[in-house]
């Protein structure tokens, strides 16, 4: 090897790092607790932001030698000396951002820890009691500007984002409540608009033609599949999940699709396709001829909106669904809501009548959560459980949780399928 060719591998790292940091700002997160630093890094990716979880102040000191966080999440643990001790190594690191602090400790003890850092001149913002909601933090972010910016407000036509390539695909967590681990993601298309920034379905849905459907479908379907390969070669082997209108699904070649991605894994996962409840229902025998075309590729149907149609409930037990997913009007306050609560639980305990995996959709509340597990629901995704994301922001969560901080005395990681999130 040549010193010039040297020279270039050894400069690799930095490179790296500095495309790192020109790609997304970095947060770190300092908790003894490993669920709320794996919380918000979950909600710190799917807001475009990379994130550095660390157990103490101690881990601090040497992760600012590498590369410095535009804000930090602080905890303030019974003995509040390791908040202090991290506020001063980010003073004399000369760091320039915002600092987050977060404990369910008294006022008293907060304001003395937030006054140490506003007299080393650190940016000191006002204080989390916890427990908070994935919204309080996404406020923050906002007030900071960082992370993906909110969309404009806008309109585009399915045709023209799909003629000049906007379209991309986010990817959510799915997650065994019970278990608390990654299970599976499912597909969010995206519009990439060079105006009006990143645009959701609603802002380009309506009135697409059943083409221009059948041809987003294709699409979904292969990126979400080529997303679970590289997700898998990190170690992480994910059943992905993809929303098609059953109108589409009949025009799209799924098991052609599927044939060529399927042989590139190691360990196949499957594949989950998602239909609302409305269209499976008006259809049974369609769906039922579609069920038994895909079953030998471990391709299955799951019902989307899941409770809807009550008259609709024992006809969908004919056919065999690897999910139900209910509709989030039931999860919505199940925690709290006297009324919803048991009919949440109804529907979770249909879902099992069926012999189908049950999934909650749109879990936004702690409460809600611990409810679902209550009541005996498998599955969950949602904004408290981990937001939609871009595929490379999913791929760094993956590897930050393959290679946690070291720590003298900790454990190792627990294997990468079914990760800890």
């Amino acid at each position: 090897m040549g010193p010039a060719q040297s020279a270039s591998i050894a400069a690799t790292p930095d490179a790296e790092a500095a495309s790192a940091e020109a790609r997304a700002p970095l947060c770190f997160v300092v908790d003894t607790d490993a669920s709320i630093r794996h919380f918000l890094s979950l909600v710190l990716h799917g807001a475009g932001i990379d994130t550095e979880e660390l157990p103490d102040g101690q881990a601090v000191r040497p992760a600012l030698t590498q590369r410095q966080p535009k804000l930090v999440f602080l905890n303030i643990a019974l003995e509040s000396a390791d908040a202090i001790e991290c506020i001063l190594a980010l003073s004399r690191s000369a760091y320039t951002g915002a600092v987050q602090l977060m404990s369910n400790r008294g006022s008293a003890v907060l304001a003395h820890v937030k006054s140490i850092g506003e007299q080393h001149h650190l940016r000191m913002l006002p204080v989390l009691k916890k427990p908070f909601e994935t919204a309080v933090v996404l406020k923050v972010l906002q007030d900071l500007r960082l992370g993906e910016p909110p969309a404009v407000a806008g309109r585009v036509d399915l045709r023209d984002a799909l003629r000049n390539r906007w379209i991309e695909f986010w990817y959510q967590p799915k997650i065994d409540l019970r278990k608390k681990q990654l299970i599976g993601v499912e597909a969010y298309s995206r519009a990439r608009h060079p105006q009006n920034g990143v645009l959701e379905p609603s802002a380009f849905m309506p009135g697409a033609s059943d083409g221009d459907l059948v041809t987003l479908s294709e699409l979904a379907l292969e990126q979400a599949l080529q997303a679970s390969l590289n997700f898998s070669k990190l170690g992480v082997n994910l059943r992905p999940a993809v929303n098609i209108p059953i109108n589409a699904l009949v025009k799209v070649p799924v098991a052609d699709i599927v044939e060529s991605h399927r042989g590139k894994f190691e360990k196949w996962p499957g594949l989950i396709i998602d239909v609302a409840e409305e269209q499976i229902v008006s259809d049974l025998a369609l769906a039922s001829d579609i069920t038994k075309k895909l079953q030998h590729l471990d391709v299955s149907l799951a019902i989307d909106n899941f409770g809807r149609g009550y008259s609709s409930f024992a006809r969908l037990k004919e056919l065999p669904f690897a999910e139900i997913k209910l509709d989030r009007a039931f999860v919505t306050d199940c925690g709290s809501d006297k009324v919803n609560a048991p009919l949440c639980k109804t529907v979770i305990d249909l879902a099992h009548n069926f012999g189908s995996v049950a999934v909650a959709v749109g879990i936004e509340k702690a409460s809600d959560a611990l409810a679902l597990v209550s009541m005996g629901c498998d599955y969950g995704q949602g904004f408290l459980l981990g937001q939609p994301m871009p595929e490379e922001r999913f791929i760094s969560l993956l590897r930050q949780r393959a290679n946690p901080p070291a720590r003298a005395g900790a454990a190792k990681a627990p294997a990468a399928q079914g990760r800890r999130v």
